[in-house]
């Protein structure tokens, strides 16, 4: 059977909604991909210019007297000639990583040894332990009950706008207490959930052709976006909402003797993440716009398909049972946090135990240990299913975590910023608030967050002190600037795990990723100063 049958369900021509989100791919060949005649041109010529211009843009830069350190400047050749595998793929984007993994390694930048280090980091079990879980929420139904539920709330499932800014806010709100990597991996099937429901109810209208591409929807780009994009706005709310704002304070209070109190810090960033939010929604609807902007109907199909869920079976329990248990455990250092101050060395040990990663694949286990049917050793996950996971996605991660310890290891993301401060002379608040934040947003297109943070905001301070002026805005502003870098999968892991889903094309999350970097680092430079000024932060 064909790529096109298995989609479309065989040789019916009609698309199995269901089938393709269980057997999604985050890259698929051309042949694999239902493109209209001008969209398979686009593909081919971006595909056929990659293959051209990678390894052109690498030599030529390493050919380039820039000044750089050996292996800075290596380094810097085979990311750049990485980025362009990446935006115009033609090679799957997880070979990109491979390709500049041994580039790096062939050219002396480090060790084999050095190199795949970081390729153990927690990050990496937190996708493959949350990618185990959704899979069995996806299985069992779990995933489709939350769907449901989404849309049976009042007013929300009359409109696909209301169904994405609505998922958004829930994704918002939780991702201020729980990690943004978590509550992403928490909230993917029920996302799934409500595509699929979306995408069938399309289908039984007839506003899709029989043999569409359920994950090339723009409604499921739009939802995947919100996701991802809402959970990094949400955790700006409050200093334990993400690593980089831990960092960041920890580095102000330190340089400044300034103490950020928890409760400044929300009151600070309230605004500017209501103002993100707005922009965020803004900026995706018009750049994803749904095919259908009314869901008719949607109350009785929703009552159909609840009818014909039934009861909860005993797979669906034991699968809550693993999310309840992942769930908690996830929470539980946030809310140690909020009582005992992240400070205290109650947190300090919780939060080291329960880490991000050793609770997913715990969690995960879970799975393959309460059973469905005890006589025949049947469990609620076989391995089988495990096997389908986006493996891809955990490579992809993998190897944008090595080029960011790689970015800060060899010390050029920090000759970077300081060879430019010293260029553009920055000597006022606001020319060193913007390069902050243009310089974290570029910085954490290619590394995480938190390495984002931890090389930037330590070169801003001495900048702004060198200037004679007071540290707190700008090092601020660069904490808030490094939870952005929207364009890429492996700009951060709440990106990596919606291009999982398969439902984001990587055009489609640059265009929109960059819009966002652009209008939110607007925003963080006009409002950040406003709020510390308000609270009596300066």
């Amino acid at each position: 059977m064909t790529a096109e049958q298995q989609r479309t369900g065989g040789d019916t021509g009609r698309t199995d909604v269901d089938r393709a989100f269980l057997d999604n791919a985050t890259y698929r060949s051309l042949g694999e991909q239902h493109l209209s005649p001008r969209e398979e041109r686009f593909e081919k010529a971006r595909r056929t210019t990659g293959l051209v211009l990678a390894p052109l843009v690498t030599i030529v830069f390493l050919l380039l007297p820039t000044g750089l350190e050996d292996q800075q400047h290596t380094l810097a050749a085979v990311l750049l000639g990485v980025i362009v595998l990446w935006v115009t793929e033609p090679v799957p984007i997880p070979v990109g990583g491979f390709i500049g993994i041994a580039a790096i390694v062939l050219l002396g930048v480090a060790s084999a040894d050095e190199a795949l280090v970081p390729f153990g980091s927690s990050t990496v079990f937190t996708f493959i332990g949350a990618f185990i879980l959704a899979q069995a929420m996806l299985k069992h139904g779990v995933a489709r009950r939350f769907a449901m539920f989404v849309l049976n709330l009042p007013g929300v499932g009359t409109s696909t706008v209301r169904v994405v800014v609505a998922f958004g806010a829930i994704t918002c709100l939780l991702s201020a207490f729980v990690s943004n990597t978590a509550t992403v991996a928490m909230l993917l099937p029920t996302a799934v959930g409500i595509l699929a429901v979306i995408a069938k109810l399309l289908q039984s209208r007839g506003e899709v052709a029989e043999d569409f591409d359920p994950l090339r929807l723009r409604v499921g780009a739009a939802l995947m976006l919100m996701l991802a994009y809402g959970a990094s706005v949400g955790g700006l709310l409050t200093p334990v909402g993400s690593p980089p704002n831990l960092i960041g304070r920890g580095l102000i209070e330190e340089a400044t003797g300034e103490r950020i109190s928890f409760l400044d810090w929300v009151l600070m960033a309230l605004p500017i993440c209501s103002l993100m939010f707005v922009a965020l929604a803004v900026v995706i609807l018009l750049l994803n716009r749904p095919e259908t902007r009314r869901l008719e109907g949607v109350a009785d199909y929703v009552r159909e398909e609840k009818a014909a869920l039934g009861r909860f079976s005993v797979a669906e329990r034991n699968t809550l049972i693993a999310f309840a248990v992942t769930v908690t455990l996830w929470i539980v250092p946030g809310i140690v946090a909020l009582v005992a101050g992240t400070e205290s060395s109650t947190y300090e040990t919780v939060s080291g135990r329960l880490d991000e990663g050793i609770v997913a694949i715990l969690g995960a286990s879970l799975l393959f240990l309460l059973p469905t049917k005890w006589e025949d050793r049947e469990f609620t996950l076989r391995w089988s299913d495990a096997a389908k996971i986006d493996w891809g996605t955990v490579v992809l991660f993998g190897t944008g975590i090595i080029f960011g310890s790689l970015l800060e290891s060899t010390g050029l993301a920090k000759t970077l910023g300081t060879g430019a401060s010293d260029l553009l002379g920055l000597s006022s608040v606001l020319l060193i608030t913007v390069f902050a934040v243009v310089l974290a947003i570029l910085v954490s297109e290619t590394t995480s967050n938190t390495a984002s943070a931890a090389v930037v905001v330590p070169i801003i301070i001495p900048i702004a002190m060198a200037a004679d002026i007071n540290p707190l805005v700008p090092a601020l502003a660069a904490t808030f600037a490094a939870s952005f870098g929207f364009m890429l999968p492996v700009s951060t892991p709440q990106n990596a795990i919606v291009y999982g889903s398969g439902a984001v094309p990587i055009t489609t999350m640059i265009r929109t990723g960059v819009s966002f970097d652009i209008l939110g680092a607007a925003l963080i430079v006009l409002v950040i100063p406003v709020m510390a000024a308000a609270v009596g932060l300066v």
